[in-house]
Parts: C-alpha cells; structure tokens; sequence
C-alpha cells in the first residue's frame, strides 16, 4: 500500500508541484482546496473554516503526512480581515480535524512566510531573527505560528517559512511573473522600482522538493527557512530575461514603488534547513527564467 499525502491547496501554484514531487515518488496524494477538479476521487472541494468537512476529509484520505499550503497570500489583496480569517482560523481548523479525525500523521508541515521578518534586516536571515512584520498578510502568519505552537504537543509539527519562489503558473501579480509577461507580450517598457535591490529567489520546483524532504523526516517540533541561501538583484533578473528572450524593455522607475527605508539585500539563512534534508542542488535562477520565458510546464 502507498504511502498518503494530503496537501492542502494542492490545486494552487505551489500545491501543483508539490503534488507532481510526491507523486514522482511513489505517494498516494490527496488533495483539499476552493478550485473545482474534475475526474478525481481523491480531492474534497471545500472551505478551511468548514471543520466538519475537513475533519471528514482527514478520515478519508487518512494520511502518513499532512502539508498545509492553503492560505491567502497576495499581499495586496483588499480585505485584511481575510488574511487572519483564512491564515489563522483556517489553519486552526486543519489541525482540530487532524485531531478529530483519529489519524495520526508522522509530519504536519505548515507554510508560513519569510514575511515575517520584514524588511528592516538586510543580510542573511536565520531562524532565530526577531520577527518584525510589516503588513497583514505577515502578521497572519506570525500569528498562525504561534497558535500552532500550541498543537506541538499533540501534532509533529513543523512550520517553513519559505522566501521567495517563483516558476510557471504564478500569478503575474507577483514580481517575477510580471516581468516575465511583459518579455513574453515583448512589451515596450515596464514600471519597476529600485532595481538594487536583492532578494533570495528559489525554483518552485525546488521549494517542492524541500517539502517532501522535510516531511519525510522524523524530528521534534522545528521552524525552518526554505530557501536558497543566495540572492539576485531586480537589476540582474532583467538583464537576464533579456539574454534570454533577445528583447529589450525601456524601464521606468516608478516612486510608487520605492520605499526610502528598503533593506537593499535579502537572503534566507538555509543552515538548518540543510542540516536536515542534506545539501540539495538548487535550480540556477537563470535556468528558472529560462522555463518561465519558454512557458514550458
């Protein structure tokens, strides 16, 4: 018999790869989230805040492993009220239907977001690094952390907190996906703000990876970055896009999209993340652009 996953969100960006990573690997996956999928008996369409539904979801599937992916992430999305709705209660809910449920999973990996730390600490971020988030989305999630702390007990819990990642099929409300559209439409020019700043960027096909990894290990309750340890300036992604697609794009720095305070580099610190799942070949940013401006699944 094989072994069983259950992914939340697992029709949603990162949901779609970290289902293909498990599936590539034997699993038996099962999947809980809002979009429709027809032609399968192993996804429940349905509400994080509906418990009853996901405490029967739990008992269907009876998973090995639990991986929480579902959440609201866009940052600029127009209710703040929903963020904590969904990231907290929501959250909350999975873990009480885990309860209910009477299965007993071997890992409960939980996304929570390099968000949480802000961006008034530049440089490579541990673990250990005081939270200090600065938006709703963030502060949802540092609070979904601390009330899954209080399942340590009861679950084996493990919270990520992924930095950024980008691939095919992300929203083009996301940085990268936008810049890669307007090479694909070749676009005369785009609207960007400082092009000095650097963030940590990953392969979804990576951070996918990361999390089968991760909840194949049997360990004490760990907060963990997921990350690739390195980062790459606005600058330099367009410039790369642009070897690539063999088309130029007139930038205008837009002051809307500065903030005079912007910590200028940004990386996560991925020690004990490969102090755990051993040290991982990660996808070379040139080669994920390279996927993206192909549009190649």
């Amino acid at each position: 018999m094989k072994n069983r996953v259950l992914i939340t969100g697992s029709r949603g960006f990162t949901g779609h790869f970290v289902s293909a990573e498990f599936e590539a690997y034997g699993w038996e996956v099962w999947g809980v989230g809002q979009q429709p999928a027809a032609g399968t008996q192993r996804y429940a369409r349905l509400d994080l805040l509906d418990l009853d539904g996901l405490t029967a979801a739990v008992k269907s599937a009876r998973p090995d492993i639990v991986i929480h992916l579902a959440a609201l992430a866009f940052v600029g999305h127009g209710s703040p009220t929903d963020f904590y709705t969904v990231n907290v209660i929501g959250t909350r809910n999975l873990l009480e239907a885990i309860t209910k449920s009477g299965v007993e999973p071997t890992r409960v990996v939980i996304a929570s977001s390099a968000n949480i730390y802000g961006n008034s600490i530049g440089g490579r971020i541990p673990e250990s690094t005081p939270p200090n988030p600065e938006n709703d989305y963030a502060v949802s999630k540092f609070a979904m952390e601390k009330m899954a702390q209080l399942w340590r007990h009861r679950l084996p819990i493990t919270l990520v907190r992924p930095f950024n990642y980008t691939g095919v099929g992300q929203s083009a409300n996301f940085l990268v996906p936008k810049i890669v559209k307007h090479f694909l439409d070749r676009a005369p020019r785009i609207a960007l703000g400082n092009l000095e700043v650097s963030r940590d960027f990953s392969d979804v096909r990576d951070i996918a990876k990361f999390y089968r990894l991760i909840a194949e290990q049997h360990s004490e309750f760990k907060v963990l970055n997921m990350c690739s340890g390195s980062s790459v300036s606005l600058g330099t992604i367009l410039e790369m896009a642009t070897t690539i697609s063999g088309h130029e794009l007139e930038v205008e720095i837009n002051p809307a999209f500065v903030r005079t305070n912007e910590v200028k580099t940004l990386c996560g610190d991925a020690s004990s993340l490969e102090a755990l799942i051993g040290t991982i070949p990660r996808t070379h940013f040139t080669d994920t652009l390279a996927w993206m401006l192909t549009q190649t699944p």
